[in-house]
């Protein structure tokens, strides 16, 4: 794996001048660049994997990701909730209720990693108020940073992205996973409206992807869940993006249960066309 770059840098621009959430945005990218060293120096070596569920798996490295950014998180911010993956969610450690969470997938595609798929990454986000605030994404394969705030640029690298700006539905590269009663049809229908639908098994990198125009289009029915979108999210947001539910409502809302959640991301001059082909 090529270097990561210096803890609360990206590509040797100092975020934290760029933001009021400038140290969490700092932590979050040090403790990703931490947890893609422990990814790598296991990757195709691993020791232990289980089943999950019918279609998920989990591996040693998913919990040893998570505890490194929960007991990082704790030692800074002892007064900040956490909702991790594997996990679930643990309370603060004071008494009152904390208005700041963080949300961790300590192994986005884990069924790629233990099949030595080169697609994965670790998301960590902020949240504050109910929104998310700070988002990074960091693919310790190709040793890109995806990082942004809620008052700030997104950047791979510390370089600003923007969404693509293709005109045409026909030129759009898409990933499309969507089903439910009626929505097989209007899948099939909006495949013949665009270029080339690609499924990664990745929510949050390949949402990522759409922050800096590799995909146009992020389409995703109930299945995710909060840890598979926040800091994406965010990213592709601050990018430029159209973010909503499948549904057009908001694509963020802690109250909604896991694995229910939904995400429609795309440039603004094709997003109310996916979301008519989708609905």
């Amino acid at each position: 794996m090529a270097a990561a770059s210096a803890p609360g840098r990206a590509g040797g621009r100092d975020l934290g001048r760029s933001t009021a959430f400038g140290p969490e945005l700092a932590l979050a990218i040090e403790l990703a660049h931490r947890a893609g060293q422990i990814q790598m120096d296991r990757y195709e070596r691993l020791e232990r994997v289980e089943a999950k569920g019918p279609r998920d798996v989990v591996t040693e490295v998913d919990h040893l990701c998570e505890a490194l950014v929960m007991e990082a998180v704790r030692a800074r911010y002892p007064d900040d909730a956490f909702h991790a993956e594997e996990i679930g969610e643990v309370a603060a450690a004071g008494e009152a209720k904390s208005d700041r969470v963080w949300i961790v997938d300590p192994l986005d595609g884990t069924i790629n990693y233990a099949n030595g798929i080169p697609f994965f990454c670790i998301s960590i986000a902020l949240v504050a108020d109910g929104r998310p605030v700070v988002g990074v994404v960091y693919d310790p394969t190709r040793d890109e940073t995806f990082a942004s705030s809620i008052d700030g640029p997104s950047l791979r690298n510390g370089e600003p992205i923007r969404v693509g700006r293709k005109e045409l539905l026909a030129d759009l590269v898409v990933t499309l996973a969507v089903g439910g009663r009626g929505t097989v049809r209007k899948r099939r229908e909006a495949l013949k409206s665009i270029r080339a639908n690609r499924s990664m098994g990745c929510a949050a990198l390949t949402l990522a992807y759409v922050a800096c125009g590799r995909f146009d289009v992020y389409a995703q029915g109930a299945g995710i869940s909060a840890w598979d979108v926040a800091a994406a999210g965010l990213i592709a947001e601050r990018a430029g993006a159209t973010v909503t539910s499948l549904d057009g409502g908001p694509w963020f809302d802690l109250e909604r249960p896991a694995r229910k959640w939904s995400c429609l991301a795309a440039a603004p001059g094709h997003h109310a066309a996916m979301l008519k082909m989708l609905r």
